[in-house]
Order: structure tokens, then C-alpha cells, then sequence
């Protein structure tokens, strides 16, 4: 609750995870005390969301938008990307789900007949985009991107290169560890991130009062 991000483990996988793997992952972190979780932030994890919502049912399942609208620009000519930036953030500034739904006409309007994909990449996602709107603007920041794992992730992968080959599953999770250990060895990120988070529970603690520990006292 103090706005520490923290890795709560590592799980090796063989690259084609479905729900059975998945449902390992959250019973494995409530065993270990996670009691409550109020949003998932994940993109194409075929049956995580759905195990999540077994593990811990009032959790809500959000999609990324940041890598929505990275995507949205793959899928465009860059002449256009001034009027598609103004099209999209009338879909993920909209103030409720409702304003959200008639930019997304809007788009479908303007851009079906040109980009076809595009407007049907938002209509696929729109399920697990559309809760991201019914909340505070500091919560919007908190959950819009899965870039703090992509980040790690990033850094995982260059260790792993960096060593090509390991004789052992354990050989290559003490590998990611170690670089987990490494992330932040003076503790600025840390600090810089927690200055960040100060505006969060508040929000929090209003939207989740009956869930949110001591949210009397925000």
C-alpha cells in the first residue's frame, strides 16, 4: 500500500501457457497471501484472466492501452498519425464508457473503409478496454500500460542472451532473480515511484472503500 512495485515470483513455462498453467500462478500467490487483487493489466495471455477471476472474483481484467494505441499506429500510414492520435484519445480520455462508444463510431466512421483492421482491433479489445474508463484519472494512470513488466522483461531477455544456454530450468530462474535483485540497487526508482503513487490512494480508497485497508484514514 505504500506504492513499492515488487516481483512476487517467477514461473517457467514452455511458451504455449493455457488455463491449466495460468491457474497455477494466482493459487500459488493467494497461498502465499495475496488476498485481494483489484486490477489485472495483461495483453493476449490466452486463459489468465479467466483463472484470475476464479482466484479472486471482484478482480477486474484490463487490457493495455498503451499497447492498443502502439498497434493502432502499426496499422496506419504515419501521414496519418496527427488526425488518428485525436481519434483515439477521444476513445481513452472519454469521460465514460458511453463517450467512449461514440468515438469509437466516429473512428469506425472515418477509418473502416481505409483501415478496416484498426477499427476492428479496438471492437475486439473493447471488452477489456472499456473498465478502464469508469474510474479516477490517478487510477487511469496506475493501470493504462503493462510497461513496468515489459521493462523487466526486457531486461530478463538481455541477461539470457548475454549467457545463451543454461544446463538447467533451476540455472535460468537463478538467472532472472538475480537480475530482479539488481533492478534498483540504490533505491532512486523506488523512491521516485512512491512519489508518484501519493496521489493513488486516495482514489483507491474511495472507489474500493470497502476493500481497501484502513480507508478511513485516506
Amino acid at each position: 500500500m505504500d506504492g513499492r512495485k515488487d516481483v512476487l515470483g517467477l514461473w517457467a513455462g514452455s511458451g504455449g501457457e493455457g488455463a491449466k498453467f495460468w491457474m497455477s500462478v494466482p493459487v500459488d500467490l493467494k497461498n502465499r497471501g495475496v488476498r485481494d487483487v483489484f486490477f489485472l493489466v495483461c495483453d493476449g495471455l490466452k486463459g489468465l484472466p479467466e483463472v484470475v477471476e476464479q482466484v479472486w472474483p471482484a478482480a477486474i481484467v484490463q487490457t493495455c492501452i498503451i499497447h492498443l494505441i502502439r498497434n493502432s499506429f502499426r496499422l496506419t500510414s504515419r501521414k496519418y498519425t496527427d488526425a488518428l492520435k485525436r481519434d483515439l484519445k477521444a476513445m481513452y480520455e472519454a469521460p465514460n464508457a458511453t463517450a467512449a462508444e461514440a468515438a469509437l463510431q466516429e473512428l469506425d466512421d472515418r477509418w473502416s473503409t481505409q483501415y478496416p483492421a484498426l477499427v476492428r482491433l479496438w471492437r475486439n479489445a473493447w471488452t477489456e478496454f472499456v473498465p478502464f474508463l469508469d474510474y479516477d484519472v490517478e487510477i487511469r494512470k496506475m493501470i493504462c500500460s503493462t510497461n513496468a513488466i515489459e521493462s523487466l522483461n526486457a531486461r530478463y531477455r538481455r541477461a539470457v542472451r548475454a549467457r545463451g544456454h543454461f544446463p538447467t530450468e533451476q540455472a535460468a530462474l537463478k538467472c532472472l532473480y538475480l537480475v530482479t535483485r539488481s533492478l534498483d540497487p540504490t533505491g532512486t526508482g523506488r523512491a521516485r515511484w512512491t512519489m508518484r503513487w501519493k496521489p493513488v490512494p486516495n482514489a483507491f480508497a474511495i472507489t474500493f472503500g470497502d476493500r481497501w485497508p484502513d480507508a478511513e484514514t485516506y
